[in-house]
């Protein structure tokens, strides 16, 4: 499933295999075999490939094994996912806010 994930992010960043290599500095055919799922890949790699596509390592494996959308932190999950990245920023700030009040009212 990785393999198909990096495709398809490679993709929307407009790369190359090739050009995803040179900035991961694994070879272009090792890109390749993982992507097609012939060979598996280090911790350390698989970060540089996170990076080079200007994602995190969370993200990139969250497709893989998503959060329940179910569950009430999968349900914020999906809903912040679909939201522009500007607005995580005001989601958190709202939600450290909401949390202080309810522990100042606990007291």
């Amino acid at each position: 499933m990785l393999g198909e994930r990096i495709p398809s992010l490679r993709l929307e960043h407009g790369l190359s295999e090739e050009q995803l290599g040179e900035r991961s500095r694994p070879h272009t055919n090792y890109i390749g075999q993982i992507e097609r799922g012939e060979k598996n890949l280090t911790l350390e790699t698989l970060l540089k490939i996170a990076r080079s596509l200007g994602t995190s390592l969370e993200q990139l494996l969250h497709s893989i094994d998503p959060l329940d959308p179910q569950t009430p932190l999968g349900q914020i999950v999906v809903m912040l996912s679909e939201r522009p990245v500007t607005n995580h920023a005001l989601v958190l700030a709202l939600m450290k806010t909401v949390f202080s009040w309810a522990e100042e009212k606990r007291k």
